[in-house]
């Protein structure tokens, strides 16, 4: 367990992104990996960096504009080859329904529940390095 893994985080909101990050903090669960976060702001520098590879797993804002969440979950899953699990984070529990649509592997309702996130984000990270 000495390597981080990578969590990326994407939303337009600045105050959403840093939610996550203190949610999670340095180490979601003692049984998982020390994580790093690598922050993005836009559709295009979410798909580079997944193209760049090394992601361990996302955690996707369904509330962020113009490109939101779930469909930029659908869409990564479509289209990259091993997509990392994606954790989306939807406004309401009643959109649970649109997650599944989006192929998301997990969800956490707005505001972030920080137990609810670091419980979520682990599980992912240990399905990740189970697999890996």
């Amino acid at each position: 367990m000495d390597q981080a893994a990578t969590v990326l985080v994407y939303s337009d909101d600045a105050n959403t992104r840093e939610q996550v990050r203190l949610a999670a903090g340095r180490r979601p669960a003692p049984d998982v990996r020390r994580v790093e976060f690598l922050e993005c702001a836009t559709l295009p520098a979410v798909l580079k960096a997944l193209d760049e590879g090394g992601i361990d797993v996302c955690v996707f804002d369904g509330e962020a504009v113009p490109a939101g969440g779930m469909g930029l979950c659908r869409q990564v899953k479509d289209e990259i080859f091993h997509c990392p699990p994606v954790l989306l984070l939807i406004g309401r529990p009643q959109d649970a329904w649109l997650a599944t649509w989006s192929r998301a592997d997990a969800v956490v309702t707005h505001p972030v529940d920080p137990a609810a996130l670091a419980r979520s984000l682990a599980d992912l990270l240990r399905e990740r390095h189970a697999v890996a």
